[in-house]
């Protein structure tokens, strides 16, 4: 009876932590991801969230607001954002490794892509904006996936990871 319980208490445990399919960067690392995106991104991270939603065809990159009020923040996410969607339109996938590392997982795939292999949508949103990202080469979907979980990592304090329900259309 007694081991009986024992299972059922050690089950319970189990079933109520929270499964995280992306292990967060060490502290170290994040606070090296911080200091080199802060040289990157114009809008303060501590007054910001990035979102990623991984979807059947790519994902789904948003930058938000924590106060809906500050419009300076909005500005400033809405300007990089714009940049990066026409860097990464160029194939210019520099940004990203400057933060991360040119080993960042996904990221070689990215660049190697050609024109018009990847849809790249900017989109601004009340609280900030988002960038879609979408393909129809497997690999491509792979590398997106891949490097949106390096970034849940290396912005584990800044990142979240959306539960989208979002569908590509091309």
């Amino acid at each position: 009876m007694k081991q009986l319980t024992l299972v059922s208490i050690l089950f319970a445990i189990l079933v109520s932590l929270p499964i995280h399919a992306v292990e967060k960067a060490n502290e170290q690392r994040l606070d090296e991801v911080v200091q080199r995106g802060s040289k990157v991104m114009p809008f303060n991270l501590e007054q910001t969230t990035h979102v990623f939603s991984k979807t059947t065809n790519g994902g789904i990159q948003q930058v938000l607001v924590k106060d809906a009020g500050n419009v300076d923040q909005i500005k400033l996410i809405r300007e990089h954002l714009t940049k990066i969607a026409h860097e990464f339109h160029q194939g210019d996938f520099s940004n990203p490794a400057k933060i991360h590392g040119y080993t960042m997982p996904g990221l070689d795939e990215l660049r190697k892509a050609k024109p018009n292999q990847i849809e790249i949508v900017y989109k601004e949103l009340p609280n900030g904006a988002e960038i879609n990202y979408s393909s129809d080469i497997p690999e491509l979907i792979k590398a997106i996936h891949q490097w949106f979980d390096a970034q849940l990592s290396d912005h584990a304090r800044h990142a979240v990871s959306g539960h989208s329900n979002h569908q590509m259309h091309k």
